[in-house]
C-alpha cells in the first residue's frame, strides 16, 4: 500500500530531492495530513530533529495524536521514542539508534529500521555520513529487534524516477518476514501495485505534492475484482466500526471521495453518488481501507443528518443500537429537549449531574453479580456520556483516546488519589461527594 510522507523543516512540509536541488515546499503539514490520513497509515519526518538543526516536536505530536502515524527523525533518545509512542504512534523509524543494544529495549512490534542507501552503501546522519555496510547486512543484524524495514535509495529520492524493481524484490527477501516500505523515487501507481502484490509498501512525498500520483490511484492500483463491472464492495461503517450499509466503489468514485474528504460511490443504476447530495445527510470521509485480500474496501465516515438508509434509519438495517444511539439522543436533546426531559436538566445543572456522577459510580464499585454490574454500568456510562457532550466531547473522540492508550508504552503506576482510598470496611468513598 501507499505510506503518504510529511517531512518537517521550520514548521513546513517539505520534500528533499537527492540532496541536489532546493527542498521542494509542500505547504501547511496540518492540511496534507488531514488529506493523506484519507487512505491510512502517514509517515511523519523531522527533518530539522534528523538534520540537527531544529526541532518540530509539538507540531509531530499533534498529528500522532489525530491521526495515523508513523514517526521519524531526530529519535536518538529512549525518552523521545517512549513520548511518540505513547503519544499514539502507530510505529518509530529509528536511523542512526537503530542498534541492537537500543532496540532491546523498546517494543519490537512498534520499530521500523530506517536503512538509508546512496552509493551502494547505507548511509546515517542525514545521509550525511557512510557507514562502508550494505542493506542486507543491516537487515540480517536488526530482524529479530524490528517488525519492518524502511529502505530509502536517497541518490534517487523525489526524481519520480521509479523503484529500482530488481533490487527492491531482492531486498524483500532479506528481510526475514519483517515488511519493508521503500521510499526514494515513487514515480507510479502500477509500481506501488506491485510491490503490494509482492508484501511491501511504498512511502511517497514528492510525487504526491505535485500530483504526478494520486492517492485513490495509488490504493486502487493495489485491488483486484472478481466482478465483470470490475466493482469493489465498500462496507460503510461510522467512527466506532458499526456497519451503516453496502455499496459499490470504483475509481471514479474512489478519487472522489478522496479528494473531497466525502463519501463517494457508485451507483450500479445511476453512476457516480454522493451521498447527502439530495438528502442532505451527508458524510465526512474519514479513511478508506483495503480488506486482507485486497478485494473490498471499508470506508470509514463521520456521518451526518438522520442516518445512512434512504428510509431515514442510522443504517440500512435499523437505527442504530448501544452507546452510539444514546449520544445521538443525548444531542438531540440539547438542541431541542421534551418537556420534563432528565436529560436536559442534567444539562441545565452541572452541580446535580456532578452528584450522580458520584453516585452512579459509587455504586457501580458495590455492585455485585453481572446483572447488577450491568445494570450499574449503564448508568454510570448514561452520566459520562452526558458530561462529555456537555462539554463538546464525542463518542469518537472517547474511542480515539482510549486507542491512544492502548498503544502506551510506558505504564503509570495506577494507585487511587487519597481522597477515594477505600479501606476493607469501607462501604463508600471517603472523599467528599
Amino acid at each position: 500500500m501507499i505510506i503518504p510522507s510529511i517531512d518537517i523543516k521550520g514548521g513546513r512540509a517539505v520534500q528533499l530531492r537527492g540532496g541536489n536541488y532546493p527542498a521542494l515546499d509542500a505547504g501547511d503539514p496540518e492540511e496534507l495530513a488531514a488529506r493523506y490520513s484519507r487512505v491510512g497509515e502517514i509517515a511523519v519526518v523531522d527533518l530539522d530533529a534528523a538534520l540537527g538543526t531544529g526541532d518540530n516536536s509539538g507540531l509531530v505530536l499533534r498529528l500522532v495524536r489525530r491521526y495515523r502515524c508513523r514517526v521519524g527523525g531526530g529519535l536518538r533518545t529512549k525518552e523521545t521514542v517512549l513520548r511518540y509512542l505513547d503519544a499514539g504512534a502507530r510505529a518509530v523509524m529509528l536511523g542512526t539508534m537503530a542498534q541492537p543494544a537500543f532496540l532491546a529495549e523498546l517494543p519490537r512490534e512498534r520499530l521500523i529500521a530506517a536503512v538509508d542507501e546512496k552509493g551502494g552503501e547505507v548511509v546515517i546522519e542525514g545521509w550525511t555520513k557512510g557507514t562502508g555496510r550494505k542493506i542486507e547486512e543491516k537487515m540480517a543484524e536488526l530482524s529479530p529487534y524490528v517488525s519492518g524495514f524502511l529502505v530509502t535509495f536517497t541518490d534517487q529520492e523525489g526524481s519520480l524516477k521509479g523503484i529500482p524493481m530488481d533490487r527492491a524484490s531482492s531486498l524483500i527477501a532479506s528481510a526475514s518476514g519483517a515488511r519493508v516500505t521503500f521510499a526514494g523515487g515513487a514515480g507510479t501507481a502500477a509500481e506501488i501495485g506491485e510491490l503490494d502484490r509482492a508484501g511491501a509498501d511504498v512511502q511517497a512525498g514528492t510525487a504526491l505534492v505535485l500530483r504526478h500520483l494520486g492517492l485513490a490511484d495509488a490504493l486502487a492500483a493495489c485491488l483486484v475484482s472478481d466482478r465483470p463491472d470490475g466493482l469493489w464492495p465498500t462496507m460503510v461503517c461510522d467512527e466506532g466500526g458499526k456497519a451503516l450499509g453496502l455499496v459499490w466503489s470504483d475509481l471514479e468514485s474512489l478519487r472522489a471521495a478522496i479528494e473531497t474528504g466525502k463519501g463517494a460511490y457508485r451507483s450500479r443504476r445511476r453512476g457516480l453518488w454522493v451521498k447527502g447530495e439530495t438528502s442532505g445527510d451527508s458524510q465526512d470521509l474519514v479513511r478508506v481501507e483495503a480488506d486482507c485480500d485486497r478485494d473490498a474496501l471499508r470506508f470509514t465516515v463521520r456521518q451526518n443528518g438522520r442516518g445512512f438508509c434512504h428510509l431515514g434509519r442510522r443504517t440500512c438495517f435499523d437505527d442504530g443500537s448501544g452507546i452510539e444511539r444514546l449520544e445521538r439522543t443525548l444531542l438531540s436533546r440539547m438542541k431541542e429537549a421534551p418537556a420534563g426531559s432528565y436529560t436536559r436538566k442534567l444539562f441545565d445543572d452541572p452541580s446535580l449531574l456532578g452528584s450522580k456522577l458520584r453516585e452512579e459510580a459509587d455504586e457501580l464499585n458495590r455492585a455485585k453479580g453481572p446483572e447488577e454490574a450491568s445494570a450499574e454500568a449503564a448508568d454510570v456510562i448514561y452520566f459520562s456520556l452526558t458530561k462529555a457532550v456537555a462539554e463538546g466531547s464525542s463518542l469518537a473522540m472517547i474511542e480515539a483516546e482510549l486507542d491512544r492508550r492502548s498503544l502506551r508504552v510506558s505504564r503509570r503506576g495506577g494507585a487511587a488519589k487519597s481522597a477515594y482510598v477505600q479501606s476493607s470496611e469501607e462501604t463508600t468513598w471517603t472523599g467528599e461527594h
